[in-house]
């Protein structure tokens, strides 16, 4: 993980995720930092979590959408997410099968230095029943 300098705009984010269930949107973020008091730019709160995201501070979705999502995880390596379309609820999934085949695939055409991220979504068992 690549380091990332402490600023009071990181420590924020950072503190304000860890007190959200699940991924919110940056916008949302945004409107939890202001409500809790704090001034910081919609602009700047978008270049924090690129930051965040790069250094594996925080993990990322995409929705099918196209919208970026954002949380604080408690896993510390690499892993990936599968996604409900419907709630949002989302489960860490481990996946050593992907891993290994990535790692055959850049070899093969001489990469190094992998770095991959795959989007799973689906319906949760809660959705389907809806």
């Amino acid at each position: 993980m690549a380091s990332t300098r402490n600023t009071v705009h990181r420590r924020e984010i950072i503190e304000t995720l860890a007190g959200v269930q699940g991924f919110i949107s940056a916008q949302e973020l945004h409107g939890l930092i202001l409500r809790r008091g704090k001034r910081i730019a919609l602009a700047t709160v978008y270049a924090q979590l690129r930051k965040l995201v790069d250094s594996g501070d925080i993990d990322a979705v995409m929705t099918d959408r196209g919208e970026n999502l954002f949380r604080r995880c408690d896993v510390d390596v690499h892993h990936h997410h599968l996604s409900c379309r419907v709630c949002g609820a989302t489960v860490d999934v481990d996946t050593p099968e992907l891993e290994q085949w990535t790692t055959q695939l850049a070899a093969r055409h001489g990469y190094s230095e992998l770095r991959h991220v795959v989007e799973l979504n689906g319906l949760c068992p809660s959705c389907q029943s809806r």
